[in-house]
């Protein structure tokens, strides 16, 4: 009995239990409820000794080990016995009371041991099942600790998820109450790193990056990549001391990847977390398997009191739009999963926790809603940077700003095109930075993959290649643009923008 509590627990030693009485084992609740069982045995006329090993046999039919427990444990309560032996036709309940009575049901104070046996009852099995009581009973104790514990670990996992959406979605002052009663606070400024863990290691290199930072990061297992960890640092001035968590992991970690964002304040946790995705995917090409995100800036900040507008007559519909009915999505449900179908695609449906009809009936009224066709990259692009710009404080108001924003004004207000937001000289700088490392054979792979809006086979096929040397194309192109193309969150819409940006460059020039 040691040895099958030490290697299998309850379920074994239940196993054992019913073979030795060739009936069935399981334990019962206080109100009749089987909370765990070793499954119906054939019932013979002919059985081992209590003592002997269990042998398989053949049997007629198996009782109803259901009825007859819950009729037994009825029996006990009114009797007020600790231990109960019924005979029923063909077969005799015994019912013991475990040791250490413990389960996961608040309304199961006293489990017990049921055991269902044929008729006579075996010599020495009701000695056997007094002898299995205290090696059973620390099984289930033990057990049902394990499970508590689990339950405590989903529970402060899904509450570091949510904390973390609030997060990308801007919500920060929900973020911080959720987060009051789980450690450590919120940093502030923070540096987002996105950590790819080998196999099925995510937990362990949770502990050692908690360990490598003293505690003091924010460590979240990402809802969409299996293998990633989320890790909100706060960000410090030095360099050297920023660097030791990324660092310290690639290095104790064979096979773990690291990419790291920028220093950013907490509300742009969500660049942070693109960022540093991106960064991730120039980090799995390099020796050092860590990588810091290249500056950039982003594209919400460069576009002006026009681009503003622009994105405020764009999402309107979405912001203002009233649900017919209760149960139907409201305008920031939609607002959110927008933001988390451009980022994550089909896997939105795990960051938001939908069924994939729900996203798709979701998405179909955020197009019509927009006038936009979410099948076509230049409509995802435009609803991307619309979105982005929402989410992004305006910038410090300048004398100049104010004369252009008033121009704005009295030029007629909104500028619904965002063809005229992209010839701004700003966005214009903004554009050439991005793909200033692309010419060549490299850019008429991007022209290519962005024009036949990111899918694989039909690049391939206008390149003339395989999918594979399509794909091993882009994936040099992300090392060089030090961006993530294949996998989202993708850079395709900024590539897409900056691309549009420099085309009507040249076509004016």
């Amino acid at each position: 009995m040691q040895r099958l509590a030490r290697n299998g627990g309850t379920a074994e030693l239940l196993r054992w239990l019913a073979g030795c009485a060739d009936g069935w084992a399981g334990i019962a609740g206080s109100d009749g409820t089987l909370l765990s069982a070793s499954g119906t045995v054939p019932v013979s006329t002919s059985r081992p000794k209590a003592t002997e090993a269990p042998k398989a046999r053949k049997a007629p039919a198996a009782p109803d080990v259901t009825a007859l427990v819950a009729e037994g444990v009825r029996a006990l309560a009114e009797r007020g016995a600790l231990a109960y032996s019924h005979d029923t036709g063909a077969h005799t309940t015994l019912l013991f009371p475990l040791h250490a009575p413990h389960t996961d049901d608040l309304r199961t104070e006293a489990p017990l041991l049921a055991v269902v046996t044929p008729r006579p009852v075996a010599a020495g099995l009701a000695t056997l099942l007094a002898d299995a009581l205290m090696p059973l009973s620390l099984c289930w104790e033990a057990e049902a600790v394990a499970r508590k514990r689990r339950r405590v670990d989903l529970a402060e996992s899904r509450g570091r998820e949510a904390v973390l959406h609030l997060l990308m979605t801007g919500q920060l002052s929900i973020a911080h109450q959720v987060a009051g009663a789980l450690r450590p606070r919120l940093p502030d400024p923070v540096r987002v790193c996105v950590v790819e863990c080998p196999g099925d290691s995510r937990d362990e290199v949770a502990r050692v990056c908690a360990e490598a930072d003293g505690g003091r990061s924010w460590i979240v297992r990402c809802p969409v990549y299996a293998r990633h960890l989320i890790l909100v640092t706060p960000a410090h001035e030095d360099t050297a001391t920023a660097a030791a968590t990324d660092e310290t992991v690639a290095a104790l970690v064979a096979e773990c990847v690291v990419g790291v964002s920028e220093r950013l304040p907490l509300a742009d946790t969500a660049t942070g977390y693109r960022q540093a995705f991106h960064a991730l995917a120039v980090a799995r090409e390099v020796p050092g398997r860590h990588v810091r995100f290249g500056a950039a800036p982003e594209p919400a900040l460069v576009v002006g009191p026009a681009g503003r507008r622009w994105a405020e007559a764009l999402l309107t519909p979405l912001l203002t739009h009233a649900p017919r009915r209760a149960q139907d999505p409201g305008s920031q449900e939609l607002v959110a999963t927008a933001a988390s179908w451009l980022a994550f695609a089909s896997h939105a449906t795990d960051h938001l926790k939908v069924h994939r009809n729900t996203l798709a009936a979701r998405l179909k009224l955020i197009g019509e809603l927009l006038g936009l066709d979410l099948h076509r990259l230049a409509d995802q692009s435009a609803l991307d940077l619309a979105l982005r710009i929402r989410a992004t404080p305006p910038p410090v108001r300048t004398p100049e700003a104010g004369d252009e924003e008033a121009s704005g004004q009295r030029d007629g207000g909104a500028a619904h095109d965002l063809d005229e937001v992209l010839r701004r000289p700003a966005v214009q700088e903004w554009a050439a930075g991005q793909l200033e490392p692309v010419s060549g054979a490299a850019e008429a792979t991007l022209r290519a993959w962005l024009g036949r809006e990111g899918r694989l086979g039909p690049t391939a096929a206008e390149l003339g290649i395989s999918v594979p040397g399509a794909r091993k194309r882009l994936t040099r192109l992300e090392t060089v643009l030090q961006r993530s193309l294949l996998r989202p969150p993708s850079a395709r819409y900024d590539l897409w923008l900056a691309l549009r940006a420099r085309d009507m460059a040249a076509a004016t020039s």
